[in-house]
Formats: C-alpha cells, sequence, structure tokens
C-alpha cells in the first residue's frame, strides 16, 4: 500500500485572505466612483444590492438550476468517460492511438468553434451540457493517465509475485496514484466547465439560463445585472468545485487509512 500526499501544505496556501477580498472592493467602489458612470463600471454597493433584489424572485432560482443541471451534466459525464477511456487507453495500446488525435483536437479548437458547430447539432437548452463535457473530458482523460502510467512499477511487480488481485491492485495501488492526478484535473476542469458552458449559454441564448440572463443584461446595458450574474457564475462555480474536492479528498483519506 503506498501513502498519499495531498500537498495540504499548498491548499493552505492558497486559501483567499479577507483583507485581500476588501482592498479589491474598495479599489472597484474607487474606480467607479471616479468614473461616475455606471453604465461603464458599476459600483460594488449596487451590485449587491441588484443581486438581492434578484434572490428573492422565481427566475433567478431557475435559471441557476438551469444551468447548474446541464453545466454539472457535463462535467460527470466527462469525469466518468474520462476516467474509464483513461485506464482503457492506459492498459489497451490501440485504444490510445485512437483517442490521441480526438483529444488533441478537442483541446486546440477554441470554445466558440465548438459552440457554433454543436448548435447545429442539438437544440440550444443542450448545448452547456455538451460544450461542458468537450472541455472538461481531455483535462480528467489526460490526468488519468498520466496518473496510471506514473505509478511505481515496483509496487506492480510486487502485485504480480504476490498474485495480488485485481480488485486489490486498483483499490490499494492505481487508486492511490490516480486520485492526486484526478484531483487537480477536477481543480482546473469545474472552472472551465464553468466558463465555457456559460459561454455556450449566451451564443445559444437558451430560455431560462444564465447565460439568456448576461445576454439581455449586454443588450439593454444593464450593467447592475452583467456584474451580479457574473458575481452568482464565480460563486456557483466556487461552491461546487469546494464540495467536490471535498469528496475527492475524502477518497484520498479513506484509502491512507486503508
Amino acid at each position: 500500500m503506498i501513502s498519499i500526499t495531498a500537498d495540504r501544505s499548498d491548499k493552505k496556501k492558497r486559501k483567499i485572505k479577507i483583507w485581500a477580498v476588501v482592498f479589491w472592493l474598495l479599489v472597484w467602489q474607487g474606480v467607479s466612483q471616479v468614473l461616475g458612470q455606471e453604465i461603464l463600471l458599476v459600483s460594488p454597493v449596487s451590485v449587491l444590492r441588484r443581486l438581492l433584489e434578484l434572490a428573492v424572485t422565481a427566475d433567478f432560482w431557475s435559471s441557476i438550476a438551469f444551468s447548474i443541471i446541464r453545466i454539472m451534466g457535463g462535467f460527470l459525464l466527462a469525469a466518468f468517460l474520462g476516467i474509464l477511456l483513461g485506464a482503457l487507453a492506459a492498459g489497451v495500446s490501440p485504444v490510445r492511438q485512437l483517442l490521441e488525435p480526438a483529444v488533441l483536437t478537442i483541446k486546440s479548437i477554441p470554445v466558440a468553434s465548438f459552440v457554433i458547430l454543436v448548435l447545429i447539432w442539438v437544440p440550444s437548452e443542450n448545448l452547456s451540457v455538451v460544450i461542458s463535457f468537450l472541455m472538461v473530458f481531455p483535462v480528467i482523460y489526460t490526468n488519468v493517465l498520466n496518473g496510471i502510467e506514473s505509478t511505481d512499477r515496483k509496487l506492480l511487480e510486487m502485485a504480480e509475485v504476490f498474485r495480488i488481485s485485481l480488485p486489490r491492485r486498483i483499490r490499494y495501488i492505481y487508486a492511490s496514484q490516480i486520485l492526486p492526478f484526478f484531483r487537480a484535473g477536477c481543480s482546473v476542469a469545474l472552472g472551465l466547465c464553468w466558463k465555457a458552458g456559460v459561454a455556450a449559454e449566451v451564443i445559444g441564448i437558451p430560455d431560462g439560463s444564465i447565460g439568456e440572463r448576461l445576454y439581455m443584461a449586454k443588450v439593454y446595458l444593464n450593467t447592475p445585472d452583467l456584474f451580479a450574474w457574473t458575481i452568482v457564475i464565480v460563486l456557483i462555480s466556487l461552491v461546487f468545485e469546494r464540495l467536490f474536492l471535498a469528496l475527492v479528498d475524502r477518497g484520498v483519506r479513506y484509502l491512507e487509512r486503508s
């Protein structure tokens, strides 16, 4: 069995300090007052006021639910297939050779090109599912593949000598190697899927989505709404990242105790 180092010291270093947040809010407020044009840069006070006004409406929460279901659905599907195909590619060389051009193509094509192309094939309400999937899959697939390839060969040889069963090898050797790579991939992919998913909604404009709210704010030059919805996107992305990574960390700690 191998212990897992989750690099907790790095996580502590990346904690956001309250004083830093306050500083940038004051800078934002100061620049807004100097400009004196809220259509150019709305003040944080106005954004907070507008956010509170939106939060008491049913449309606000229905838009959030609409986007969460589709964007996180795309993420979970990509995570599942990324793990499955990454493991398969690590063990079967032809599978890896077959997937390599597709993964490289997905990573290279701009999000806007994907959005326009996919919009021809799928309804706009499902566009964010596909785009989120396409943005996340290469990240998870590559990280899982790298995690398997970094597995200590001496441990594998030991498992072969002692004839350890495949399920036990997966749990005590492969999982302990893959989880840190998977966690790192998820940390990047969660933010990426929200950026790409909402961008897809802004272009496709599905009814009742966060992307539609952003688009309407842009059309009517409603800067408070634009900033308010942007803050909502950031908060949702942060919450889901913390929750999902907490689950992965719990899996890491479970393997450490086993």
